[in-house]
C-alpha cells in the first residue's frame, strides 16, 4: 500500500509528490484519494486488476 504517488500536478503545472488521505474499497476496485501538500489540489483513483481510472476532486 503506497502512500506516496508521482504525479502531475494540473494547478502546479509540474510533477509533485501527493499522499494518499484516504481509501476505500468499492466493488470496481479500490478508491484511494490523493492530495498535493503544495496547492492542496486532490483526485481519485479507482484501480481493478491493474488498471486504473483517474478523477479530479
Amino acid at each position: 500500500m503506497a502512500m506516496e504517488l508521482e504525479h502531475y500536478c494540473p494547478d502546479c503545472e509540474t510533477e509533485r509528490t501527493f499522499y494518499r488521505a484516504a481509501s476505500t474499497t468499492l466493488h470496481l476496485g479500490e478508491k484511494v484519494k490523493w492530495h498535493c501538500p503544495e496547492c492542496d489540489y486532490g483526485f481519485v483513483r479507482i484501480s481493478d486488476n491493474g488498471t486504473a481510472v483517474d478523477s479530479s476532486a
